[in-house]
């Protein structure tokens, strides 16, 4: 079969133009495949990577957005004191937008020196020190930077909200690097009004064999008589909760994925059946010289898959490209999704073009083994 495609590049190259445009569609295509595909990737690596790590988040009940929340700051002693607890980090959070967005910005408010040994930072610019011992200052995300191209010594402001660049870190977890993380009494006194003494959230980092949700129980429990009520789940799945309508919409992305891969397979079964039509007495020639109907079912079916396939590289290759230069997240409620270009991203918009090049080609590769010599030479005439 590999001897074939010298024959078919000529062919192919003899209708230039239609070959750019199958080329260039099916390119299109897979190209909104890799995008699509991005943000489930992204909502995956989210679940897999919070489950792993058995970590809970404590928040006010009954409340939807982080701006809402209001945790009295001491129920920290009082769940650091539980068996199976490692640490307890206290956070408040700030952010532009509360709803689905695909430029929503983040603060955690931590307490800077917790920071270093709950997080798996790598600083790629500024230091430690710098962000440990300056109130206003702020470590940011190497995602977040990269969009509102931010360096270390820049001033950054959200409404009444500004800070200094301390630091840009990368994180092993690329939703990490869309947060902007700042000094916890810093960002209670910096919203217009005195926070100071509660929290947004409380995130709790349990010991290995922990179970979280006997745990989570445990904590609500404790807290009943407090005044403010908690809810207390694993952090994966305040997550989920957090992102309950982006996971329904990502949901529905997969029909978007699917009419992709519709459209890859109706263009190049089109220009396949096109190629066919135009080279009916070609096809017959090539039969009288000894080629048999299985071998022209393969030139056609060569066609196909090479004309599918040169898009998919070319789809794939650019989505991928775009994705891992424009750090592009989504999020709401404070919880955000980055969309990653992973390999197996790749390797699947790959697969999906080679299959549906060599599904488009089926039916016009038939239709030209079966081709009748007589009156294919007497048509075309």
């Amino acid at each position: 079969m590999f001897k074939l495609i010298p024959y078919t590049l000529k062919t192919l190259w003899r209708h230039r133009s239609r070959t750019v445009l199958t080329v260039s569609g099916t390119a299109t295509a897979l190209f909104v495949f890799c995008f699509v595909g991005s943000m489930q990737e992204g909502m995956n690596d989210l679940q897999r990577r919070q489950e792993a790590k058995g970590s809970l988040i404590a928040f006010q009940a009954n409340k939807f957005c982080p701006a809402t929340s209001h945790l009295p700051q001491d129920y920290e002693q009082k769940i650091v004191q539980l068996a199976g607890v490692r640490e307890v980090l206290p956070i408040q959070v700030f952010t532009n937008n509360c709803r689905a967005s695909l430029d929503i910005v983040v603060f955690y408010g931590v307490p800077p020196t917790k920071l270093r040994s709950t997080r798996d930072f790598t600083l790629l610019s500024g230091t430690w020190e710098d962000f440990e011992t300056h109130q206003d200052a702020a470590l940011v995300g190497q995602a977040v930077a990269a969009r509102r191209n931010l360096q270390v010594g820049d001033n950054f402001s959200i409404g009444d909200l500004s800070v200094n660049i301390a630091g840009i870190y990368r994180s092993e977890n690329p939703a990490e690097e869309n947060y902007i993380y700042s000094h916890l009494e810093f960002l209670q006194r910096g919203q217009g009004k005195n926070l100071v003494g509660t929290v947004t959230q409380l995130e709790i980092l349990l010991n290995p064999g922990s179970d979280p949700v006997a745990k989570s129980a445990e904590i609500d429990a404790l807290l009943r008589g407090g005044p403010v009520e908690t809810d207390t789940r694993p952090k994966g799945a305040f997550q989920t909760k957090s992102l309950s309508d982006l996971v329904q919409l990502i949901e529905m992305t997969h029909y978007l994925g699917y009419a992709c891969v519709a459209l890859v397979l109706m263009l190049v079964a089109t220009t396949t059946l096109m190629s066919v039509q135009d080279r009916i007495k070609e096809h017959a020639v090539l039969q009288i010289l000894g080629f048999s109907g299985g071998r022209v079912f393969q030139l056609v079916m060569v066609e196909s898959f090479l004309l599918s396939l040169t898009g998919g590289i070319l789809g794939t290759a650019a989505a991928i490209l775009a994705l891992r230069f424009s750090s592009l997240s989504v999020g709401a409620e404070a919880v955000t999704i980055a969309f990653i270009p992973s390999p197996r991203l790749a390797a699947t918009g790959l697969s999906v073009s080679a299959i549906a090049g060599t599904l488009a080609g089926f039916s016009p590769a038939i239709h030209a083994a079966r081709i009748n010599i007589v009156q294919a030479l007497h048509q075309h005439h």
